[in-house]
């Protein structure tokens, strides 16, 4: 008898959910077969069985937050395992061949392997762990298009499939008492950590962006602009730990996405050297709906947009989260009367808030970094690369 523990995960977890088991006690499983689903500061993480064997007790419930080492499962690697209740060899279709008994006749046949078009209605390919979440879920395999190698269906793709069957803006019942759990666990402990370091301050103004063309995207504008502005100012593109400043000659910028969920912030790699397409960014907020970030897709931010005026505010005081040490937050756009060459005018106009944590930055670093900002966003359209870098 093996027992299985949580393995480390990398980035410096020190815990994990939970979320699904793909295997249930008593089940045959072989080594690297999906065993367990994790989630891990917002990402779901597939764990494999690390030897084969008979899965004979759960340690942990769906739900639980362990630690890591904690244990999860005992697994039978006895040599009665190795093959489980199945006698003979699985073929190409999943049936099972019958090995010869003695003299060359043929053993009692056993129990067949599930094949894909009897679990999901059709010829479909998907994992085991898909199956079973599936099933779970009570989500039609043959209604979904997989994303997996050869457009296998894996636990992604069921559980995207199920969180796209909720009734439009349908919310996770709340009940009285309930645990927070998955991201907004993990958001309510990021911010807990950010209130308890930070000394937080902000600085506000507006942009007039008349200039823009009729089909300017705000998102991309406002990246570049990010970028231009720490080149100016490099002082707000830096980490703090509390004692040492850690200047970055590149940036890597996080975009607040909301989702059901909770708050998710994926990064945008060396957004200061290349352009970031609309496409881009679309994929990354489907990659929160459909829950298929890895751990490294949230980690390594040296500065975060919250683009909260697509739904609603014109201003904000938002949380710094460390070591990060800024944020900037885009309100809506809305027309405003402002001058225009001494005379009234109705231009639309952004409002932008700039939080920083004030025990790395000053006033006036925060100040030229937004005057800077601003400066991008007036122009009739986005710098050229070269541009940001002079």
């Amino acid at each position: 008898m093996s027992t299985f523990e949580l393995p480390d995960l990398g980035e410096g977890l020190q815990e994990a959910e939970i979320v699904t088991w793909h295997v249930a006690e008593g089940d045959h499983v072989t080594a690297d077969q999906p065993l367990v689903s994790v989630e891990t500061d917002k990402a779901v993480v597939e764990i494999p069985a690390p030897f084969s064997g008979i899965l004979t007790r759960r340690l942990a419930a769906e739900g639980d937050v362990v630690p890591i080492g904690a244990p999860l499962a005992e697994i039978d690697t006895g040599p009665a395992a190795d093959t489980g209740a199945i006698v003979g060899e699985l073929g190409d279709e999943g049936g099972v061949a019958p090995k010869a008994g003695p003299g060359g006749g043929a053993a009692a046949p056993s129990r067949p392997a599930p094949r894909a078009a009897e679990e999901s209605g059709g010829a479909v390919r998907a994992s085991p762990a898909a199956r079973r979440l599936a099933r779970e879920k009570g989500v039609d395999l043959a209604r979904i298009t997989g994303t997996g190698p050869h457009g296998t269906i894996q636990t992604s793709d069921v559980l995207a499939a199920a969180e796209a069957a909720k009734p439009a803006g349908a919310a996770d019942e709340l009940r009285e008492g309930e645990a927070l759990r998955g991201p907004r666990r993990s958001m309510a402990r990021a911010m807990e950590r950010a209130q308890a370091s930070v000394v937080p301050a902000t600085v506000m103004d507006s942009v007039e962006i008349g200039a823009w063309a009729a089909a300017e995207n705000p998102t991309l504008r406002l990246i570049r602009a990010i970028a231009f502005a720490c080149r100016q100012e490099p002082a707000l593109n830096v980490w703090f730990d509390g004692e040492r400043r850690i200047a970055h000659d590149h940036v890597d910028l996080a975009l607040a996405v909301d989702d059901p969920a909770g708050l998710f912030t994926p990064v945008l790699r060396g957004v200061d050297s290349r352009n970031v397409t609309a496409e881009e960014v679309a994929a990354l907020r489907e990659a929160v709906r459909k829950r298929t970030l890895k751990p490294e897709d949230l980690k390594g931010a040296t500065f975060t947009l919250s683009n909260f005026g697509m739904i609603a505010g014109r201003h904000a005081v938002l949380v710094v989260s460390p070591p990060q040490v800024a944020i900037l937050g885009a309100g809506r756009i809305a027309p405003q009367c402002v001058v225009v060459d001494g005379r009234p005018e109705v231009r639309p106009v952004l409002p932008l808030s700039l939080s920083f944590d004030h025990r790395a930055v000053t006033g006036g670093e925060a100040a030229r970094f937004l005057a800077a900002l601003c400066q991008d966003l007036a122009r009739p359209s986005a710098p050229e690369l070269e541009d940001i870098h002079e």
